[in-house]
């Protein structure tokens, strides 16, 4: 049997140490390339969710801002006819009030006439 003698050993501990090293570089290369395009496929799947997710939460904000709307266009209604049912009011407590200043006047004319007969 043959036997190596030291610049061949060196020579095949040199040979695998590059095989090895070699080995290493192209399988951190393509451990590195199978993330990227896995980074790239989840970034996409995310996107895709995410869009999504966007047009559901726009839809449901439109409908609550309907609802909002609606809200708002019932209040103003039942607000204008409060204001209606107030200025009604307002119009028969004036009315009311002038009656009342006539029957005021009406009675002091007849007070002033019954007491001053019996004065005079």
């Amino acid at each position: 049997m043959d036997t190596l003698n030291e610049p061949q050993v060196w020579t095949l501990i040199g040979v695998f140490a590059v095989v090895m090293l070699g080995a290493m570089t192209l399988s951190t290369t393509l451990l590195g390339r199978i993330i990227k395009v896995s980074m790239e496929g989840v970034e996409k799947s995310l996107g895709a969710r995410i869009d999504g997710l966007r047009g559901e939460m726009n839809a449901k904000f439109e409908a609550v801002d309907l609802r909002f709307e609606a809200m708002d266009a019932k209040f103003d209604a039942r607000f204008e006819a409060m204001d209606a049912r107030f200025e009604a009011m307002d119009a028969k407590i004036g009315r009311v009030e002038d009656k009342l200043t006539h029957l005021d006047r009406d009675v002091q004319a007849l007070s002033r006439r019954v007491f001053d007969d019996e004065r005079g």
